[in-house]
């Protein structure tokens, strides 16, 4: 299979200092509302790198739940492999790819646990089957079957039949709070615009353009 000729011209936009808002989360909201408007697949999918204590960086796809001043918050199985890395080593990475865009957003900050409250308000608005595949699902451990997944939300399932379903005592949740972001928008001639957010001691952001 020849795949080294694989490429395509990058030429929806351009991405100038006087195009950018001073505030990167708000130029963040900006981008993801142009994302969600041109109906791409999960718009708020985005890949975290977290890194284990040998060194080794990890990645997966999660789904955005929410984007304020302080961060980007995402749940998870807190037995999982990205959760377990990320309270012995705090720092992570979030991708955000919307290719069709020709756009993307790096997100470099670290994770924090969120509060109970916040979890249990964020578990209790999920559809009932995702709030019992959170606790059918041993996230990250191995499974004999696909088979063995199923008899087990099966036997959830039969359990909290009635009523609400509870939150799990091993799910919760991390905010992700930013030192820097960047804005990558795909240039002509493969000289794309980048810039990069990093934030100040005095909490202001200072922007500057990186070559492509």
């Amino acid at each position: 299979m020849k795949i080294d000729a694989i490429r395509r011209s990058y030429t929806k936009d351009n991405l100038d200092l006087d195009k950018l808002h001073t505030d990167p989360i708000m130029q963040f909201e900006l981008w993801l509302k142009d994302a969600i408007a041109a109906e791409l697949p999960d718009p708020t999918a985005m890949c975290v790198a977290s890194v284990d204590k040998e060194g080794q960086p990890s990645q997966r796809l999660v789904l955005l739940k929410d984007v304020s001043q302080e961060g980007y918050t995402f749940y998870t199985n807190l037995g999982s492999r990205k959760a377990t890395e990320l309270s012995a080593n705090p720092k992570v990475c979030l991708h955000f790819p919307w290719h069709p865009l020709e756009r993307q957003v790096i997100v470099y900050g670290t994770a924090e646990r969120v509060s109970n409250t916040q979890v249990m308000k964020y578990f209790l608005s999920r559809p009932k089957e995702s709030q019992l595949a959170a606790w059918a699902s041993e996230q990250s451990r191995p499974v004999s079957t696909r088979q063995a997944l199923l008899q087990k939300f099966s036997e959830i399932k039969h359990k909290f039949a009635q009523g609400e379903v509870p939150l799990p005592s091993f799910w919760g949740g991390f905010l992700v709070k930013p030192s820097k972001i960047e804005f990558w928008q795909g240039g002509e001639h493969r000289l794309h615009d980048r810039f990069m957010y990093s934030k100040q001691p005095d909490n202001s952001w200072f922007i500057e353009r990186l070559c492509p």
